[in-house]
């Protein structure tokens, strides 16, 4: 029986990246990142665009070499449909959708929600444990902060959304208020070790249900600074440790308070934690002393899946395979692409 290679590519926001993965074992997965939106403290899609459309050919043509197979002994190609940006994401659509049509192999399209949801079935070595269904999972980014029930690999439930901002766009604000460079979330990680959690305070945003809301975090953050400033022009410099560690604090026990509800809620002790915010070391010790407590069966997938990764595409895109669902060249990339389309 022939080797299964199946080649991810994701291009939603501002990483290049590809992998393969063959009969369900990752072989590679590369990623440039676009160092070129730090001077801007945000990312700019034009920009971003741009990127993608240099770095594509190489991180493919690399993934594809580490992987140590050729383009004619892939299987098929999956890609990021959506959702992000829509410059970003038609970079890897026409690339994937060219390869395909070359190739004559499947194409796959996949939503990047689904890949981070399932990004703890990515298998680098044959005998690894996976989580077991049904489960909850969190995925908290810097684009998103959603609540699912996981029942198997294609079906997949939203209970809970942020109605406004995400925890990952939150840290970055708060960021930039403290006058830190971006991405503003792991610099505040590594801030607050050094600082005391319980030194400021900060509203815990009361939202019905398993929902999100951290617009009023970030007001909140912005008026006590801007006071405080106002009374002593060095407050942040004087006070950054202990700032970064209480705003840390209060965006994380909002996060692990609205998981052990959702957890006494659904009927499983599994629960799933991901995307970029997942790397944050405190909300990490914060997740393994709930569970530990709770006797929850905790999967936090390694720091490099959490963040974009083609890892989590070609993992979906192999889970497809096996099931034939594929598309075809008329699919479109989709700034805006809800869980239900998977």
């Amino acid at each position: 029986m022939s080797n299964i290679n199946i080649l991810g590519i994701e291009s939603s926001c501002d990483d290049t990246s590809a992998a393969v993965i063959q009969n369900g074992v990752l072989k590679s997965n590369l990623i440039a990142n676009q160092k070129i939106h730090e001077k801007y403290g945000g990312v700019i899609p034009e920009i971003a665009s741009r990127e993608h459309q240099k770095n594509i050919i190489p991180v493919v043509d690399q993934a594809i070499k580490e992987a140590d197979i050729k383009k004619e002994d892939l299987s098929a190609v999956a890609f990021t449909q959506g959702p992000g940006l829509k410059g970003s994401l038609l970079v890897g659509n026409s690339f994937a959708k060219g390869l395909s049509l070359g190739l004559k192999i499947p194409l796959i399209q996949v939503n990047h929600i689904h890949g981070h949801i399932l990004s703890s079935f990515i298998i680098e070595k044959e005998k690894e444990t996976i989580p077991n269904f049904p489960f909850i999972c969190l995925v908290v980014s810097g684009g998103h902060t959603q609540f699912f029930y996981v029942k198997n690999y294609f079906k997949i439930e939203l209970i809970g959304t942020t109605l406004d901002d995400a925890a990952g766009e939150t840290y970055d604000k708060a960021a930039k208020m403290l006058g830190l460079e971006y991405p503003g979330g792991p610099i505040i990680d590594n801030l607050a070790k050094k600082g005391n959690c319980n030194k400021f305070k900060f509203t815990t945003p009361n939202v019905k249900n398993f929902d999100f809301s951290f617009s009023g975090i970030k007001t909140n953050i912005l008026y006590f600074i801007n006071k405080e400033k106002k009374q002593n022009k060095n407050f942040v410099d004087e006070n950054i440790h202990d700032l970064c560690s209480s705003i840390q604090e209060t965006i994380n026990k909002y996060l692990i308070m609205k998981l052990e509800k959702a957890m006494k809620e659904y009927k499983t002790n599994e629960v799933c934690v991901t995307g970029g915010v997942a790397a944050n070391s405190n909300l990490r010790s914060h997740l393994k002393r709930i569970c530990e407590t709770n006797k929850y069966k905790l999967h936090l997938p390694p720091i490099k899946f959490c963040t974009d990764n083609a890892a989590m595409i070609a993992n979906i895109g192999y889970h497809k395979f096996l099931n034939k669902k594929f598309t075809n060249q008329e699919t479109k990339a989709k700034s805006r692409q809800s869980i239900q389309e998977i």
